[in-house]
């Protein structure tokens, strides 16, 4: 005891802590406050609420995030593993349009570039022949005539 009263001071606490979220509450209300139209009001549970949405997002783009290094075999979250996470997931895709900055893009080829084998399963599909090639052409080797090497 101190001495002085029989209470003993509280330490205060914060209201992420009240709330059990790492987040800020109270610098969130405060730019909710600065952000709203003069003469309006901000409840306090508005900015718990905001601050609960925004942790939780973070976590899961984080989450996602760390998976996608994890693939790659590296240590360390790049812009690149973000992309990857944002655009790899469809609800945070819709809900993210925003370009991220050194992400990249994501790799895609549309099916009509892609080649189709001329024979499935073994059997021969309808309309190909074994002595189509024309003289001079080559089997697709992935090098165009036009390439130098």
């Amino acid at each position: 005891m101190s001495g002085k009263s029989g209470k003993e001071k509280k330490r205060p606490v914060s209201r992420s802590h009240k709330a059990g979220l790492h987040f800020p509450v109270g610098r969130i209300h405060r730019k909710m406050k600065d952000g709203i139209i003069s003469g309006q009001r901000v409840g306090a549970q508005a900015a718990v609420y905001s601050a609960a949405i925004l942790e939780y997002l973070c976590a899961e783009v984080l989450e996602l995030a760390g998976n996608a290094s994890k693939d790659l075999k590296v240590k360390r979250i790049s812009p690149r593993h973000l992309q990857l996470a944002v655009r790899g997931d469809e609800e945070l895709d819709t809900l993210i349009k925003a370009t991220i900055a050194g992400g990249g893009v994501i790799p895609h080829i549309h099916k009509s570039l892609l080649q189709t084998p001329k024979t499935v399963g073994g059997a021969k599909r309808k309309g190909d022949d074994e002595g189509d090639e024309q003289e001079g052409q080559f089997p697709d080797d992935g090098i165009d005539e036009h390439d130098q090497i």
